[in-house]
């Protein structure tokens, strides 16, 4: 392949203070001190076992999710950055997030982290309504949450995302709009507004909460875009809002189909080779066993091959979440598949409403992207 996709890069941190009952991520409760600098020795040469995959690319992103990333102070962010910098060079001005919760045990000081290179933050808000928080099983208030962010903005961090849940044991529209309001009074940059599900292998799907119907989650999220376009932000994907010119770089590279290097206990990978196969990285899940293959020098997981008859349900499930949808082109440039491979199962989609498009450019209708799922299996193979 004469031109790789970009390449981003994301570290998993995965310890939390407390593990949410909703939560399905790899997260893990943090039982006494944690093995921080151990842990960043791991993720480093985690990359470094990684960095030819680079294959001469510059990082365009860093993401650090979890768990909970800023319960590793601010000079361990920055070993991690200084460290990866020198393993696999990062593009000028690349955006460097940091997840982090309200709650103040669970970061440093925000000057520290933009000391160490963060240039945008994520909050786990998920509500400023505290009895919602609660039952959410989080360990913060709403007010915590309105003083984070205000300590990121005195910390010269400018670019923020607050993310909110909605469709909340017991949420009604109004409590939904509440803590809409309460978000963009604290301007962010960009908001990430998504439904409680409940996942399988979680406290919540073992014990189910009531949950508002469908049809009070459709209410909500109808009233979460105009609220949100009508203070200038702009729906970009699924359930994220920005800004202009404040779009997560890093998340529109995964819709994008583009490729990241997955680093950390359970982080998973995306990269193409020069001769255009596809193969997906996953790393070894428990923190303990992770640790214990840094000392040993070998690999860190395991590598699995996308097979190209599975390329085309893999590039939709993530390009069909963009509003805007993709160009044609781009399919065939990250996938290495004639376009022509998806011509019939687009004109089924175009011919139920779910789909438009204008010459190249294919993009979901109001309809298509509330029934997306269906959408997406159209492109199975």
């Amino acid at each position: 392949m004469s031109v790789l996709p970009p390449l981003a890069l994301y570290f998993h941190i995965p310890w939390c203070v407390k593990k949410c009952p909703y939560c399905d991520f790899n997260s893990h409760r943090a039982a006494g001190a944690l093995p921080v600098d151990a842990y960043v020795d791991a993720l480093l040469a985690d990359l470094a076992c990684d960095a030819s995959l680079a294959d001469g690319r510059r990082i365009i992103s860093v993401f650090f999710g979890g768990g909970t990333p800023s319960l590793f102070p601010p000079e361990a962010i920055g070993r991690i950055l200084e460290g990866a910098d020198r393993l696999v060079p990062f593009a000028a001005a690349a955006e460097i997030t940091l997840e982090t919760n309200p709650g103040t045990i669970e970061h440093g000081r925000f000057d520290g982290y933009r000391a160490a290179g963060i240039n945008r933050v994520s909050f786990g808000a998920q509500s400023f309504d505290d009895d919602a928080l609660r039952r959410l099983g989080r360990i913060h208030g709403g007010e915590e949450a309105r003083r984070a962010v205000a300590e990121a903005r005195a910390g010269g961090i400018e670019n923020v995302n607050i993310d909110l849940m909605y469709a909340l044991p017991g949420q009604t529209a109004e409590g939904a709009a509440a803590d809409l309001e309460a978000a963009l009074a604290l301007a962010p940059t960009h908001l990430s507004h998504y439904q409680l599900t409940l996942e399988p292998n979680t406290e919540f799907a073992k014990r189910p909460p009531a949950l508002p119907d469908d049809d009070t989650a459709a209410a909500i999220e109808e009233l979460a875009t105009r609220m949100l376009e009508g203070a200038g932000f702009e729906r970009y994907e699924t359930s994220a809002y920005a800004l202009p010119g404040r779009r997560c770089e890093h998340n529109l590279n995964y819709w994008r189909f583009g490729d990241y290097l997955g680093i950390g206990a359970g982080a998973h990978g995306k990269l193409t080779r020069r001769d255009g196969a596809i193969q997906r990285t996953t790393k070894l899940k428990v923190p303990q066993n992770y640790l214990a293959r840094a000392g040993a020098g070998a690999a860190f997981g395991s590598v699995e091959a996308v097979e190209p008859g599975q390329l085309p349900f893999e590039f939709m499930l993530n390009a069909l979440r963009l509003t805007d949808g993709f160009e044609l082109p781009l399919f065939a440039a990250r996938t290495g598949l004639d376009p022509s491979t998806i011509e019939s199962a687009m004109a089924t989609a175009i011919a139920q409403g779910w789909l438009t498009r204008d010459r190249d450019h294919v993009s979901p209708t109001p309809l298509g992207r509330r029934f997306l799922n269906d959408v997406i299996q159209l492109f199975m193979p």
